[in-house]
């Protein structure tokens, strides 16, 4: 039986995803401290200015107050009142 590595399954993934037509960029490229960083340092997961352009692309009727609204609410959802009633998984058991 053949083992997967994580950069083999990763390697598949992006060439499944730019052969959907995702352009598809290697972290080297968008690394923090590299001409074309698109994070300030590793812990920053998203990618603010690829969510900002996304949801103005996906709601071009919304006016900006509610893109920033939505912006928000995607990258700091513990600020969300449902976000402590939100089940979590430890030790395999569930607690809300």
């Amino acid at each position: 039986m053949t083992a997967f590595t994580e950069s083999t399954v990763e390697s598949a993934a992006l060439g499944w995803l730019e052969s959907l037509g995702w352009a598809v960029k290697h972290g080297a490229e968008i690394a923090p401290g590299e001409l074309s960083a698109e994070r300030e340092d590793y812990g920053q997961v998203v990618l603010e200015q690829r969510l900002r352009d996304a949801l103005g692309r996906l709601n071009p009727d919304l006016p900006p107050e509610a893109l920033q609204e939505a912006f928000r609410k995607l990258v700091h959802p513990e600020e969300q009142p449902w976000s402590s009633a939100t089940a979590t998984c430890t030790d395999s058991s569930w607690t809300a």
